[in-house]
């Protein structure tokens, strides 16, 4: 038996190995959130590990991710070096004011701009947003997010269609590529209205 399918046997042994992959899905989404979604979605289409374990095993990772940056943030106030810092820069107070001001939509836009995601979560702990409002934004935030691009990449692989073409591989490459344009398009859309 060859490598590959000693791996086939295994991800298809049983219990033990939705265990592995759902774990192996909550690193990779501490990692890279959209390959993350975009694995787990090509996993539940293939059969090899169940949609709703999937989305469980994503929700989580992206979720406890989210809340490390925020108690990584107020953990950053106990620090005296950053406080000096935090109280003498302008900037942090101009933040700080926005961020507590509209916490709710800011925090809700944040999660979809990929370079603001780690600062604005840190951010937000360390200027003490209330946990119930960052929760509410960022759960909200991520099941919309995940909710639409887990499910349309789950519709395009078990389409019949798609399930009997030699080309159904092209599906997660396709996707990650495009998940990465539409980042860059936001990303710049957004910086845009800053400047």
């Amino acid at each position: 038996m060859g490598t590959i399918e000693s791996i086939q046997a295994w991800l298809h042994s049983g219990e033990e190995s939705l265990l592995w992959l759902m774990l192996g899905t909550i690193v990779l989404s501490y990692l890279l959130e959209d390959l993350a979604i975009v694995s787990a979605a090509g996993l539940a289409t293939q059969g090899l590990l169940p949609a709703q374990y999937a989305l469980l095993a994503i929700f989580i990772g992206i979720a406890t991710g989210d809340l490390g940056l925020y108690y990584l943030g107020k953990s950053g106030r106990y620090f005296r070096g950053v406080r000096y810092k935090a109280l003498t820069n302008r900037y942090f107070r101009t933040l700080r004011t926005k961020l507590r001001h509209n916490s709710f939509s800011s925090l809700f836009i944040i999660r979809f701009i990929p370079g603001l995601r780690t600062v604005g979560f840190t951010l937000s702990g360390f200027f003490v947003i209330p946990l119930p409002i960052f929760l509410l934004a960022v759960i909200s935030a991520t099941a919309l997010w995940t909710g639409v691009v887990f499910s349309t990449i789950y519709y395009l692989g078990t389409s019949a269609w798609l399930q009997t073409s030699e080309y159904q591989w092209v599906v997660i490459p396709c996707a990650i590529a495009l998940l990465f344009i539409s980042n860059r398009l936001m990303n710049k859309t957004y910086s845009r209205g800053l400047s």
